[in-house]
């Protein structure tokens, strides 16, 4: 999304130390309809349960509409199915999407703020010379972009970031505090009981429109290199093995993990806490809930899930030692079934 410069003080206002979007102005940028004073400003972005008068919220999902009566909200972003509730309580905006026209939102109150300026590399950030960044990239404090790096338009380091050498980053990435691109993947072999370390020899590529987060860490390959497509979303204390490729717009989320040399197909998601073991490969379009561990490749799109159910711990050492017996229990009823013939 490409959003506007800049806007005339006829739609913004900050005075008194007070920024303000007028409705107007929001419906000029990211379109739906208006019911209420284009004039009426907006001072905060909040939800519908902790919004006061002059915030703006929205309702996306229906087992929170009876939040919407009570808000306190001066406006509300809703879907169609919402509508006449949100006019009846005041100003609102509805838009076909909701939620993703929340999001846009975000970004243009974002954008939209007083100027503020930052250095392009900050002073305590260590540069290797031979590093080609961007000039409209941004080198927050404390990183470290070693030789060969390549860093490309509009990306942004924040505190800590160390991106190792020869690795690239596309246009329009931002890594959060702590992250590692291109740490040496997990490769050794064992001779006469002692591990000998594999060379890595790959590097970490990663595309355009790239969101990862804080402490995540992304393994160089060993000998191909570590991908991470266009538009990869990834959460916090996320690792990702060295020759894992993950495809476009696939998201993750925290403390999940890629072991080494899988491959993940386009717009699949990853629950918090998911584990998908090394050398697997899983298509596009398949979603794994949270906790589960993927042992096998997935050739089918879909949604698949591996979690034990939790319980009371003495119930749940009784299930378990059940579970054990699963494999005689069937061979018992496969026997009495052949006995049972005539």
């Amino acid at each position: 999304m490409i959003l506007p410069t800049r806007s005339s003080k006829s739609s913004t206002a900050a005075s008194d130390g007070v920024f303000t979007l007028k409705l107007g102005f929001i419906i000029e940028q990211l379109g739906g309809q208006l019911y209420g004073s284009p004039e009426m400003r907006i001072s905060r972005l909040f939800s519908l349960t902790e919004a006061v008068e002059g915030d703006i919220s929205f309702l996306s999902n229906p087992k929170y509409s009876s939040q919407l009566d009570v808000s306190q909200a001066s406006c509300v972003v809703v879907g169609e199915s919402h509508r006449e509730a949100a006019i009846r309580r005041g100003a609102c905006i509805v838009a076909e999407r909701p939620y993703a026209y929340w999001a846009k939102l975000t970004q243009l109150w974002v954008a939209q703020q007083p100027a503020q300026h930052f250095p392009r590399i900050h002073p305590t950030a260590v540069v290797d010379p031979t590093a080609v960044i961007h000039p409209s990239a941004r080198i927050g404090p404390l990183c470290v972009v070693e030789e060969g790096a390549k860093i490309g338009e509009g990306t942004w380091l924040k505190s800590r970031v160390t991106v190792s050498s020869f690795c690239e980053i596309g246009r329009h990435c931002i890594l959060h505090s702590g992250v590692v691109v291109g740490a040496d993947g997990f490769g050794f072999a064992l001779e006469d009981q002692h591990w000998i370390k594999i060379e890595q020899l790959g590097k970490v590529v990663i595309g355009n429109h790239v969101e990862i987060g804080a402490n995540t860490c992304i393994d160089r390959g060993a000998l191909d290199d570590t991908v991470l497509e266009d538009g990869v979303i990834l959460d916090n204390l996320i690792q990702i093995g060295h020759n894992v490729r993950i495809g476009k717009h696939t998201a993750m989320a925290g403390c999940s993990a890629i072991a080494g040399s899988s491959t993940i197909g386009a717009y699949c998601t990853i629950g918090g806490g998911a584990g998908i073991l090394g050398h697997l490969q899983v298509t596009d379009h398949v979603h794994i809930n949270s906790y589960a561990l993927v042992t096998h490749s997935i050739f089918k799109p879909g949604t698949y899930s591996g979690v034990f159910p939790i319980d009371e711990n003495s119930q749940w050492q009784k299930n378990a030692a059940s579970l054990k017996q699963l494999h005689s229990l069937r061979e018992r009823i496969r026997t009495l079934e052949k006995n049972s013939k005539p």
